[in-house]
């Protein structure tokens, strides 16, 4: 086994909940191991601090798993992942929902995220991988699932020095799965789908929209498959209007509302922020306007210029928003921290010039709970504003 021994003082920040270890925050390495294998982690001064997985191929050369003694052998990773899975369960979720959370469950570097009777997994960590097997095993004993698809076509592995990968690794995966989210029926790509199939963080906002758009007007920008759309239109809206650059997303859009017997949705394959201004031109408003972009900033080198994407857009459709409307507005990025995201409302309802108020800040999905210590777990944020 590795022994990983810190430099002095660097032990402050792991002890305080974070789970990665940087390379240039090891004084030395003793002992001899293969790569992502556990090792054992040190303060400056000898102390135990936990053991981790190695791999000296990353900037992230340690990531901690354990901060006891107990060995991380097959029955601690099946305790891990089944306890991950009882924390779900014991909060009513059933058919759809994130299983493992990497970091956040204490499995640095594993997503196991369960669409039906189907497991959609990515091993984003070289100690991960090559114990993939051994997972996978513990994934059927635990799940029983008809089949289980890796969607390892993510650049961060090449920084692990792994190779991009998707394909079925058990069983069998049909083209599409069928799943009941919110009491509405999905189709759930996982070969193609974003992230491992669907974004299940945004489950419960999805969901919020009850409060907010019962005989209203509602715009969905960046709709992708519809989940926005799906619950306004179930919770009342008079109208939706769905857009998307993507004409796959908007058919699966018209797919989704003709398997729940929605009429009232109407799709439109536009730039969103070219498509905003022409809104505004046309002198056309809404009641409710969901704005759930991709991240426009995916480092700390692009914060700058992605801030000014999210000013903009917020801008333009607080412009085109209704007195007494609502905008319900979404960050995925975990580099615009909640501070960041704060002060782009500010600013965007002071350009727009209208009154505004807070009138509630959500995060992500509780299966996807963050992890204290480690602000990274913490990338979704959502805000719905009211304007007068």
């Amino acid at each position: 086994m590795y022994t990983v021994k810190l430099k002095k003082n660097e032990e402050k920040r792991i002890m305080g909940g974070h789970p990665w270890i940087y390379a240039n925050e090891v004084l030395k390495i003793e002992g001899k191991d293969v790569q992502g294998s556990i090792a054992r982690v040190e303060s400056f001064e000898g102390k135990f601090i936990g053991y981790g997985m190695i791999n000296h191929h990353s900037k992230i050369i340690v990531r901690i798993i354990s901060r006891d003694e107990t060995p991380v052998d097959r029955e601690f990773f099946f305790k891990r992942i089944k306890a991950a899975n009882d924390y779900r369960v014991s909060l009513g979720y059933g058919d759809n929902y994130r299983v493992v959370f990497g970091e956040s469950d204490f499995l640095p570097g594993l997503i196991v995220d369960k669409y039906g009777d189907y497991l959609s997994t990515q091993f984003l960590a070289l100690g991960m991988e090559t114990r993939k097997g051994m997972i996978v095993e513990i994934l059927t004993e635990i799940f029983h699932p008809k089949g289980i698809y890796e969607r390892d076509d993510v650049s961060v592995r090449e920084k692990e020095g792994l190779p991009e990968f998707k394909g079925t690794i058990y069983g069998s995966v049909p083209e599409t799965v069928e799943i009941e989210e919110n009491g509405l029926k999905m189709l759930v790509d996982l070969e193609h789908g974003q992230k491992t199939g669907y974004f299940l963080d945004q489950k419960e906002n999805r969901d919020n929209l009850k409060f907010y758009v019962k005989s209203k007007d509602v715009l969905d920008c960046f709709c992708n498959v519809g989940g926005f759309s799906l619950c306004a239109s179930k919770y009342g809206a008079k109208s939706v209007v769905a857009v998307d650059v993507s004409e796959s997303a908007l058919e699966m859009v018209k797919k989704h509302a003709e398997m729940n017997g929605f009429s009232n949705i109407a799709t439109l394959k536009a730039d969103v922020f070219e498509q905003l201004r022409l809104f505004r031109s046309e002198n056309r408003k809404f009641d409710v306007i969901v704005l759930d972009p991709p991240a426009f900033t995916k480092s700390v080198d692009t914060v700058k210029e992605g801030y000014r994407g999210y000013v903009d857009i917020n801008t333009q459709a607080l412009k085109i928003l209704n007195p007494g409307g609502f905008l319900v507005t979404c960050s995925c990025s975990q580099h615009l921290t909640m501070e960041l995201f704060l002060n782009m409302i500010k600013e965007s309802v002071q350009s727009a010039r209208v009154e505004a108020k807070i009138v509630e800040l959500r995060l992500q999905g509780k299966d996807h709970a963050t992890l204290i210590g480690a602000d990274e777990s913490l990338y979704l944020k959502v805000a719905v504003i009211f304007i007068s």
